[in-house]
């Protein structure tokens, strides 16, 4: 019996679900690797299902369609190219776009030009205010397209932090619309359960946005170790990159990473401080693994 049909055999014994995990995550890499991103029809045809189908499942998996997907690889290479001090002409076509209209054109997934970006985001007009709440005090950054930056600490540490990751940019004052949004973020901080509805301007690699994806599907009240979440993402060996996408979330609350605890059930590990994970996650009702474990000993006894 063929090494070939050995396989195919093997792919039939598998559970279902297993077997579409393979197939997307196949596809993932076959996007990673590919000088040109490969068009839906070529990855379906390889997968063995239709077009529509293969786009159903591979957006219920990754939480990004093949295209956006794609895209966002490109861009975390665009960026990656950019920040390594290459020409922004040698940087897009080491990113994988054939031509440097197809970088501006898709100029929104930097979310700003690749000359803006290379230039530290020079000509970008990012707007920021902070209000007190319940967890001390929040940063709101917002561009054009949504919320990018929300911050918990110290009033005179927040503006700073926005600089340093938008160094040219022109950081200007709030505007009423900025004012509601800072409502909200101080609403969603005190109420974490009630879900978010926050215009967000997120921006990541593909991996990165994979993760913040599975984050925001996490229900209230519930929390995941690194593990499981790296599993829900198709990548169960990649339990250190997730727990470094998590760390790189700049977007409290809104993306919850709040929502991860260790395989233990220990609830540390958070950017802004284990003290205000853990008041979330009691605002939430959430239970962790150790929780749980020491109420039901208690239960039996």
């Amino acid at each position: 019996m063929s090494t070939a049909h050995d396989a195919t055999m093997r792919d039939a014994m598998r559970p279902r679900g297993a077997r579409i995990q393979q197939v997307i995550d196949r596809a993932c890499r076959r996007i990673q690797t590919a000088d040109v991103a490969p068009a839906l029809s070529a990855l379906a045809q390889e997968a063995g299902y239709s077009p529509s189908h293969f786009q159903r499942l591979f957006k219920a998996i990754v939480g990004l369609s093949p295209k956006q997907y794609a895209m966002a690889h490109r861009r975390g290479r665009l960026g990656d190219a950019l920040r390594a001090e290459r020409s922004v002409t040698d940087a897009i076509y080491q990113a994988g776009f054939g031509a440097s209209s197809q970088a501006y054109a898709t100029a929104s997934a930097l979310g700003m030009t690749p000359s803006a970006y290379r230039q530290g985001a020079a000509g970008e007009v990012i707007r920021c205010a902070s209000a007190p709440c319940s967890l001390g005090t929040v940063l709101v950054a917002t561009t054009e397209r949504g919320v990018c930056m929300i911050e918990f600490g110290e009033p005179e540490q927040l503006l700073p932090l926005v600089t340093k990751r938008f160094p040219r940019a022109k950081v200007a004052p709030a505007h009423d619309e900025l004012a509601s949004l800072i409502q909200q973020v101080v609403s969603l901080v005190d109420s974490p359960s009630q879900g978010c509805d926050l215009p967000l301007d997120i921006r990541g690699t593909a991996f990165q946005l994979r993760v913040w994806n599975a984050l925001m599907h996490i229900p209230a009240g519930k929390t995941v170790s690194y593990a499981e979440l790296a599993s829900r993402i198709g990548q169960p060996a990649a339990v250190r990159a997730v727990a470094q996408a998590c760390a790189r979330n700049g977007l409290a609350v809104a993306v919850p990473c709040h929502r991860v605890v260790r395989a233990s059930g220990d609830a540390s590990g958070y950017r802004w401080g284990d003290a205000r994970k853990r008041a979330l996650l009691d605002r939430e009702g959430s239970k962790t693994a150790k929780e749980n474990a020491i109420a039901s000993a208690g239960a039996t006894e």
